[in-house]
């Protein structure tokens, strides 16, 4: 008899062996069930044949052809399925057997793979066909698996059928209604074995597409099924599943997270919008934050499976999947860790802990690879943007000694090593370790670039021979793009450029100059098909500019800042935005200093400007914060600006350190120039600038930092607003500016230019064996506006600087201005704050336009020579920094150090400004600023940090060490000393600062010029005994008693002697002079020191002695790259020839002094690019 009791305990009992895959029990479960429920024939005639194809497929688990077995397995159980068939037909009462029947018949033609007959038997969708089912959770176990199997079946017979389109919209279809299995904690075997199968079949069937472009990314469902696979993997009450492989024949599940990985990996690499559908709810500001932290989750989840399943390789083995791995990890990092990403959107520890994860992962691939390059390559990248050089170099040895190894194996063998870097990569690779010897090391880390760059010369070589390589036959030429070569040149150029600049031998630095000038025209060669890279024509062009070779190079810095935009999609990504203008700064900053050095001073003020005019609106730039600080200048306020109008931060807020301070020092040129065209006084009132921009740059590095207004004397009386920010009218700047040229003389009056004639500069003419170079220092376009003849030798010593360009009245010409143009500020007054303007003058274009249009620069030279110069150079589009090095992140202790020194830089800056103006009270206090922030870093100097940090050496990416920051201080109070007249008291400030540092150049010029001074006598020893207050001070000693003996030189050679010279006695004169007393005599009483208290002159030795030394300290400092150039340093040296009677030598360095100032700029060449020729 039924029992109803029975029926239903029955029926729950069979959906419990199904559901838990206990088929030996199914079938005497059936039997009960239809003696207690015959009217659920179509559920017992389902549950029978499902068990007959779940037995027949675990079966066929040992069976050599698992497919032939599952086949007959079908066909016994496609003797039920007329049936079955009839089964479903009158079946009205339950809807769950009759949809778990028609899952059964689709399951049956799949298992005996017709497809299409499969497609038809099972249902469409769970949804349509049974509307009364309106909660899925309601349903039995049994029948959510049997969703799940219907959705599977439908879309893998799809798959197979060749409908991949389809199969993928059979499974979007089904997924929101099963949204309720991924989530149950109590699943049992089958929900899971089929939600596993549904899963894995979608996600890897998804990432199929879209490697095959077949799916858009830009779909916001793009990650629906990885998302849910996620949510499925965490489901099991916290313990996620372990890995390896869920069912049979399937792939391992770690798989599905490489896909998940991957897909998530194309969205950032393309920086596509991020996907929303079905996406974990959290607690992310930003969908970039939402997309690092999904991001991270599947990397570590990966990364776990990957490293747990993978063992150590044999010598012979390789292991691709973990190589792949790290290859796509550290395209990520690249992404993340580049400028296109800002600190906040990486979430809590920002690039910091980034790079650390990166460098766990790599530790951990290194033990499960054997001697595997890329990894290695990848611990010297990652090391280095953290700042960690000697990990990071040791890396990279490592890396070589593979190389060269590998290669050679490969060489003798003949067979190919996956696991080794192609040539390709191994060329990059130790460019990039040159590159970054040379923009964050000193003088080892040159030479070490060198020797690289001597290696790499010998490898391009190699590679370049068509010797054909042992496997495919192509020559190894063939198997290296010609971008690389490209960059192989530039790295080459920029080592040897380096060494040039940091070799003792002074001979070769000519030689090694030249060399690395020949090697980046080569990367800029048009044969490598590639636009021009930004870093290699600043590197060329300031080499040119450090050898006087302005026309040339004037013409290729003009020509890189006119060329196209190459088109690079990942540019703004990788370098952040605006990356074409940021990476531009440092060239229109080279720019201004050679058309200074041209005298173009106010087309290099323009140039100025144009470094920041280029962001078209100054709050792209600096921001609204650059108008809500406290300082608010006086054009600002007049032109009404608001506060209110703009919020956010600026680009420079984004920028590293290097960028920033190339702003600060573009500043700093400006003001050395208005310093030139207008005076120190006016240059005064303008410094207050730079202790307005260097806040808002770099914050507030001392808490304390005064902003003050400088004073107004009778010299400063112009407003700062008309000497700086362009308010005042083109017709007054022109008779101020005509005011100046007339009064301030190009260099100190000596008795020939107190005789010459106003309009006539002085000359230094040579009537025998004269350099033929001579001709072109006198030979200036005169017919050009804004240029001016510079035939003079301007004397630069270390105590003054000059302010004009000549003392003749012509020189107001080269000021003037066209008539109808008027003097303009860089950017609009209500919206800029203004950081940089120049008096200039404003046409309706931009700055970078006027540039194009005004010959002014170009004029002297022919044209053929300058097209002979740029013979083999291609620069219609520039590009910008080749990815050699990474966005290196320096620790916070590091960043506070290289602030403190730029600032105390500032400082000093700022005193030279005070002194040369006479306010020597105002330059002693900046000064006592710039002493107190080293002194500062002294004491806060940790004792026991690394070895390569070192009090007396600047470490890696340091500014400057902290003894030569003080030895900076120390010489500028010296020449402070010397514009208050106390000479003893500068030479003591002198002799400190070559103390802390040896080879301080404006230390030794400053000192040589004193010792020089003592020598010659123009300097007498003080009074040994003080005189009493009233009482003048004793006269000086006669030199009568002197008159018989040689006078001592006290001027150079070529300059007029301010008295004049006692000739040299004469061979008869001494023998008529003796009969008094014979000349053995008069030396020993030469010889006799007088009294301490009598003396009035030092003793003959140690005037000797000063000369000496000052000769050995300039003669050291013009080898030293640091002084090769420095016209400075020749003058005096010239000096120091002269006193020692050899003229020529004098000659000689008088005229290389007149060929440097000839081309020095209004400051340093080492000034453009933060002091080094890498960007």
């Amino acid at each position: 008899m039924p029992d109803p009791a029975k029926a239903a305990h029955y029926i729950e009992l069979l959906d419990d062996a199904r559901c838990s895959e206990n088929w030996d029990a199914v079938p005497e479960l059936v039997r009960k069930v239809r003696k207690h429920a015959p009217n659920r024939a179509c559920l017992t005639l389902t549950a029978e044949n499902e068990a007959i194809i779940a037995k027949g497929s675990v079966k066929t688990t040992s069976v050599d052809q698992p497919s032939a077995a599952t086949a007959i397995v079908g066909l016994e159980a496609s003797t039920e399925l007329p049936k079955l068939l009839a089964a479903i037909e009158n079946e009205h009462s339950f809807p769950e057997d009759k949809f778990q029947a028609k899952v059964c018949v689709g399951w049956v033609h799949w298992v005996l793979r017709e497809y299409s007959l499969a497609l038809e038997r099972l249902p469409k969708n769970f949804d349509q066909e049974y509307p009364l089912f309106e909660d899925f959770e309601g349903l039995s176990e049994w029948t959510k698996v049997c969703a799940l199997k219907s959705a599977y079946l439908r879309a893998n017979s799809l798959a197979r059928d060749g409908q991949r389109e389809g199969a993928l919209k059979a499974f979007e279809s089904a997924l929101p209604s099963l949204a309720g299995v991924w989530t149950t904690q109590n699943a049992r075997q089958q929900l899971r074995y089929w939600a596993e199968l549904f899963l894995t079949e979608y996600c890897m069937l998804v990432g199929q597409a879209i490697r095959d472009k077949e799916k858009s990314l830009s779909d916001p469902y793009c990650l629906a099924c990885f998302r849910t696979w996620s949510k499925y993997w965490s489901s099991t009450k916290g313990a996620p599943l372990a890995g390896g492989y869920g069912f049979r024949g399937s792939v391992p599940r770690r798989q599905v997270w490489s896909e998940y990985y991957y897909v998530l990996s194309e969205i950032l690499q393309q920086d596509l919008p991020y996907p929303t559908g079905h996406a974990p709810v959290n607690n992310e500001a930003s969908a970039r934050n939402q997309l690092r932290t999904e991001l991270k989750k599947v990397e570590i989840i990966y990364q776990g499976l990957l490293f747990t399943e993978t063992k150590f390789p044999r010598a012979d083995e390789e292991r691709p999947e973990v190589e792949e791995f790290v290859r796509r990890v550290m395209q990520n990092w690249t992404i993340l860790n580049g400028r296109g990403w800002r600190e906040q959107d990486l979430g809590a520890g920002g690039r910091e802990s980034l790079s650390h994860g990166v460098l766990d992962t790599l530790n951990g691939a290194a033990a499960k690879t054997y001697h595997s390059t890329p990894v290695l390559r990848h611990l010297f990248t990652v090391h280095l943007a953290r700042a960690e050089f000697d990990e990071a170099f040791m890396a990279f040895g490592s890396y070589l000694a593979l190389i060269k190894k590998g290669r050679a194996r490969v060489l003798k063998t003949g067979h190919a090593e996956p696991a080794l870097d192609d040539d390709a990569t191994m060329l990059e690779t130790i460019s990039s370790a040159i590159a970054a010897y040379c923009r964050y090391g000193g003088r080892d880390a040159a030479e070490k670039a060198r020797s690289l760059a001597i290696e790499l010369e010998e490898l391009v070589k190699e590679i370049s021979e068509a010797r054909p390589s042992l496997e495919d036959g192509m020559p190894l030429r063939g198997r290296v793009p010609a971008h690389t070569f490209a960059i192989v040149w530039q790295a080459m150029g920029l080592a040897y450029a380096q060494w040039a600049r940091m070799t003792y031998d002074s001979e070769a630095r000519t030689h090694i100059q030249d060399k690395a000038i020949t090697c980046l025209r080569k990367a800029l060669s048009p044969d490598f098909g590639r636009a021009a890279d930004v870093r290699t024509i600043f590197a060329l062009g300031v080499l040119l500019a450090e050898q006087r070779r302005l026309s040339i190079a004037i013409e290729l810095v003009k020509t890189a800042l006119l060329a196209d935009k190459a088109v690079e999609d990942d540019q703004a990504l990788r370098n952040g935005p605006y990356w074409r203008e940021r990476s531009l700064i440092p060239l229109w900053h080279l720019l201004a200093l050679l058309l200074s050095a041209r005298q173009e001073y106010v087309m290099a003020a323009r140039a100025c400007e144009g470094a920041i005019e280029q962001f078209k609106d100054p709050l792209v730039l600096f921001g609204a914060r650059a108008l809500n600080g406290a300082y608010r200048s006086d054009h600002l306020n007049e032109a009404g600006v608001q506060e209110e109008k703009a919020v956010g931060d600026g680009l420079v807020d984004e920028m590293d350190d290097y960028e920033k301070e190339n702003i600060l020092e573009i500043k700093m040129t400006q003001l050395a120039i208005l310093e030139l065209v207008e005076g120190p006084a006016v240059a005064v009132n303008a410094s207050t600038e730079l202790l307005t921009l260097y806040p808002r740059l770099f914050g507030d590095a001392e808490p304390k930092l005064e902003r003050t207004e400088p004073p107004k004397t009778a010299a400063t009386l112009r407003s700062l607003r008309g000497s700086v920010f362009g308010g005042r009218s083109a017709q007054t700047r022109q008779s101020v500016a005509t005011e100046k040229m007339a009064t301030i003389p190009s260099r100190p009056q000596t008795t020939q230019t107190e005789h010459s004639v106003a309009t006539t500069a002085p000359t230094i003419q040579v009537t025998q064996n004269g350099d033929p170079r001579s001709s072109r220092r006198s030979m200036r376009s005169a017919s050009v506006k804004g240029r001016g003849e510079r035939a003079s030798l301007r004397k630069r010593n270390s105590g003054s600087r000059p302010r004009a360009m000549s003392s003749g009245g012509d020189s107001v010409q080269q000021f003037n201005v066209a008539e109808g143009d008027n003097f303009f500020a860089p950017f609009d007054a209500i919206q800029l704050p203004q950081y940089f303007s120049f008096a200039s003058k404003r046409t309706e274009s931009s700055g970078l336009v006027t540039l194009q249009h005004s010959n002014s620069y170009t004029s002297s030279g022919s044209s053929e020579s300058k097209n002979e110069e740029l013979s083999g150079i291609a620069v219609k589009e520039v590009e910008s920094f080749a990815k050699l090095l990474p966005y290196v992140q320096f620790s916070q202790e590091h960043i506070k150090r290289r602030r403190k020194a730029i600032l105390v830089g500032v400082w000093l800056v700022i005193a030279g400004f005070y002194r040369r103006a006479g306010l020597l009270d105002d330059a002693q206090k900046a000064c006592a600023e710039a002493q107190k922030i080293v002194q500062g870093l002294e004491a806060d100097f940790p004792s026991d940090g690394p070895q390569s940090l070192s009090i007396r050496q600047a470490g890696w990416g340091e500014k400057k060490s902290v003894e030569e920051l003080m030895a900076d201080v120390l010489a500028e109070k010296g020449h402070l000393s010397v514009a208050r007249e106390r000479p003893y008291q500068a030479r003591a400030d002198f002799e400190s600062a070559l103390t802390r540092y040896p080879g301080h150049a404006g230390a030794i010029v400053g000192l040589s010029n004193i010792l020089m001074d003592i020598y010659s006598e123009k300097l007498l020893p003080p009074p040994v005994v003080p005189p009493l207050e009233g009482e003048s001070p004793p006269p000086i000693a006669s030199k009568s008693k002197l008159d018989k003996f040689p006078a001592l030189p006290s001027q150079p050679l070529g300059l007029a002697a301010t008295k004049p010279r006692v000739e040299r006695m004469s061979s008869s004169s001494s023998l008529s002079s003796s009969s008094s007393e014979s000349q053995q005599q008069q030396s020993e009483k030469y010889w006799e020191l007088p009294p301490p208290h009598k003396a009035r002159s030092l003793p003959l030795l140690d005037r000797l002695a000063a000369r000496d030394r000052a000769y050995m300290l300039l003669s050291g400092l013009t080898k030293l790259g640091s002084g090769w150039n420095d016209s400075e340093a020749w003058f005096a040296l010239a000096r120091a020839y002269e006193e020692g009677d050899q003229p020529e030598k004098a000659k000689d360095a008088l005229w290389w002094c007149v060929e440097l100032e000839d081309a020095r700029g209004a400051r340093a060449w080492s000034c453009v690019g933060v002091g080094g020729y890498v960007l």
